[in-house]
């Protein structure tokens, strides 16, 4: 499971591009509405910051595995998590990404050459590369891949995994210091800072908030999951001025198998899943086949909101989009 959590909280299974779907208007529950592609081609792609920065290097950091890291150069990167990899793309140093976690699609970075193996790190793929600074998150692994890339001399930076919209600072500046460009780094927090909040301005005051329950689900390996208090979705469903109903109704675990009385409790006026998961269970005709689901409001009313699988729960430079892609899709014309 800590697997699991880490990968459904931006580094499971993405194709970084968003799209956003509510199944109530057509026949086979697919929506194609126009805004949902112009979202989808607005998330293909990171933003980088106008000027390109000028890392001040050497910089020592400390890493959150407690280890002191001493970073001289970063002519050759290797990021490790689709999120971290969007991270430095934005601060306008992608030219400097030799490599790619399987979740860094986004379109600059899709060509690079992929060192993960079912989402585990592939030490000889990494080093054959010769990267000056490898980023990671806390649960990446295995630990005996990290331990060898350590011990061939690379620098490896650990970065606290994202768990809300408070951690969208913290990683950014924990990136941009350990590549000799905090400046940068001030700048696109500042940037993403901003859009949030300039999202969450828009979004309709009501007294009634509406219950929506994330479901984790890949229906060719039989996995169909409810998230609680810690699935990382909290943060973003609250921003959007919803409820989380998972968490809300008392599972206090990351993730649940989902069961009838599990949906009941949640009772979500919504549904909120990864794109890959709707796909995997065969679109919205299949996800109201899962025991509990079509006697929900949201699967009556076949309301679903579908993020494509690493940028949903990023927390990163391009928050701002997914949040405004949920609240578009959570109140569509009543705004």
């Amino acid at each position: 499971m800590r697997r699991l959590r880490t990968r459904v909280a931006g580094v499971l299974l993405a194709v970084l591009a968003l799209t956003v779907t509510t199944a109530c208007s057509s026949e086979d529950g697919a929506a194609g509405s126009e805004p949902a592609a112009k979202a989808e081609a607005a998330a293909d792609r990171v933003e980088p910051l106008a000027d390109t920065p000028v890392p001040q290097l050497p910089v020592t950091v400390r890493s959150s595995d407690g280890r002191k890291v001493t970073v001289r150069d970063a002519q050759r990167i290797v990021p490790l998590s689709g999120s971290l990899s969007e991270i430095v793309f934005t601060l306008g140093l992608g030219d400097r990404v030799v490599a790619r976690d399987i979740t860094a699609t986004f379109a600059q970075a899709e060509k690079l050459p992929v060192v993960t193996r079912n989402h585990d790190v592939s030490a000889e793929s990494v080093l054959s590369l010769k990267p000056d600074l490898v980023l990671a998150e806390t649960t990446t692994g295995p630990d005996e891949a990290m331990d060898q890339i350590r011990d061939a001399g690379v620098p490896v930076l650990v970065v606290d995994p994202a768990k809300g919209l408070d951690d969208v600072g913290p990683r950014i500046g924990t990136v941009a210091r350990a590549l000799g460009v905090p400046a940068a780094g001030e700048e696109l927090t500042k940037r993403s800072e901003d859009r949030i909040a300039a999202v969450r301005k828009d979004i309709p005051k009501k007294t009634d908030r509406p219950r929506v329950a994330f479901l984790y689900l890949r229906g060719t390996a039989s996995v169909y999951l409810i998230g609680g208090k810690d699935s990382g979705a909290t943060s973003l469903l609250e921003a959007a001025g919803a409820v989380d109903g998972g968490a809300e109704s008392g599972l206090e675990k990351d993730f649940t198998t989902i069961t009838t009385e599990a949906l009941a409790k949640a009772a979500p006026d919504a549904i909120l899943v990864m794109s890959k998961g709707l796909e995997s269970v065969g679109g919205i005709d299949g996800l109201v086949k899962i025991p509990g689901v079509a006697q929900t409001p949201a699967g009556m009313e076949r309301r679903v909101v579908s993020i494509e699988d690493g940028v949903l729960l990023n927390y990163g430079p391009r928050t701002d989009e997914v949040l405004k892609s949920l609240v578009d899709q959570l109140y569509g014309d009543t705004k």
